[in-house]
């Protein structure tokens, strides 16, 4: 196979899982698990807009990847019956790449943006305009010639999703008439989450083996429905085909997720930060290069879980491991029982 095919190999092998990804996503308010006073909030919205008639108000949901703010997105646009018009915000970097955008939306459609906080600053600009008189001014021709041209937009919803909300400035936070916050969700939740996409896959799930699951997702329903195709690719390949007890832990074992949900990136994280540099202080940079990862990733992919269960902290100094992640290692914590540099 050469270098074309396998290019045309992995495109389609991705194809096939965001696809499987996205047939397990809820349809609806009522279908969605979790999130219940977000649900609360979003049902609330919704029905007053469907009950006056008109698009509902602009909605910021923030937090990790993972949790749904891409399926509420999806959600909004099918409870208000438009179309959901995708973007993310590093696409868009300039003025004219969003007023294409706002251009061909129709009555009641909802433009989603992901990673808003990362829209270029004159997009951001015309966005304001947009999502408050819901029209643009085209700039049409250049230098003293040039004239500004008033487009009239159709109602319509913005939906900004974000995992870093902090970085948004204040006056597009303030133009959302709802923020969202979106939760870890426990282990309860995440068999529930299971449980349905089990059924969804024309597969029954054990009750065991969705609690251990659940318990090894790390609160994130993306991971855990991943995780549940790669059991059900075990059980198919090398069980029975049943997704049980056994077929979920030796595919676990398979893939190198343990018992805290650590996979390999995250334990390459812990060992290198515990055993080549002694527990700390070391910059991300630095760790990022020992684990032989960018240094986004590490920050972005393993570290907010890690600091989450109390393996690292962060410190002005850099990172630094606790006890807890030595003995998750097997290893000893120093025998002062402090971490150099504290």
């Amino acid at each position: 196979m050469d270098f074309e095919e396998e290019r045309v190999v992995d495109a389609q092998a991705g194809d096939l899982e965001r696809a499987a990804e996205a047939a397990l996503r809820p349809g609806s308010l009522g279908e969605f698990v979790g999130q219940p006073k977000l649900r609360a909030q979003l049902d609330l919205v919704l029905t007053a807009a469907a009950q006056r008639g008109a698009a509902p108000d602009h909605v910021l949901l923030s937090g990790p990847p993972g949790l749904g703010k891409t399926t509420l997105a999806m959600i909004i646009a099918a409870e208000t019956g438009g179309v959901l018009r995708p973007t993310s915000g590093p696409a868009v970097q300039h003025a004219g790449d969003l007023a294409a955008i706002l251009s061909s939306l129709n009555e009641h459609d909802v433009l989603f943006i992901d990673e808003i906080h990362r829209l270029a600053r004159a997009a951001e600009e015309m966005l304001y305009l947009a999502m408050e008189d819901f029209r643009v001014d085209v700039v049409v021709g250049k230098g003293p010639g040039a004239t500004s041209i008033p487009l009239t937009l159709p109602r319509f919803t913005v939906v900004g999703a974000t995992t870093r909300a902090g970085l948004l400035p204040a006056p597009l936070r303030d133009r959302f008439g709802l923020t969202g916050h979106l939760e870890f969700y426990s282990d309860d939740e995440l068999e529930r989450v299971l449980t349905r996409s089990a059924g969804l896959l024309n597969a029954t799930l054990d009750p065991q083996a969705a609690a251990l699951l659940a318990a090894r997702s790390r609160g994130t329903p993306r991971i855990a429905n991943r995780l549940l195709r790669r059991v059900q690719d075990w059980a198919q390949v090398h069980g029975t085909g049943a997704l049980d007890l056994a077929a979920t832990e030796a595919a676990l074992e398979l893939f190198e997720v343990d018992a805290k949900g650590l996979d390999r990136l995250d334990r390459a994280v812990l060992h290198a930060l515990c055993t080549r540099f002694g527990g700390g202080p070391v910059g991300l940079t630095t760790l990022a290069v020992a684990v032989g990862e960018e240094a986004e990733t590490v920050e972005t992919v393993a570290e907010p879980f890690l600091v989450r269960e109390g393996f690292i902290v962060r410190s002005p100094r850099g990172r630094m491991a606790t006890a807890a992640a030595y003995h998750h290692l097997g290893l000893t914590p120093p025998a002062d029982g402090a971490f150099p540099g504290l």
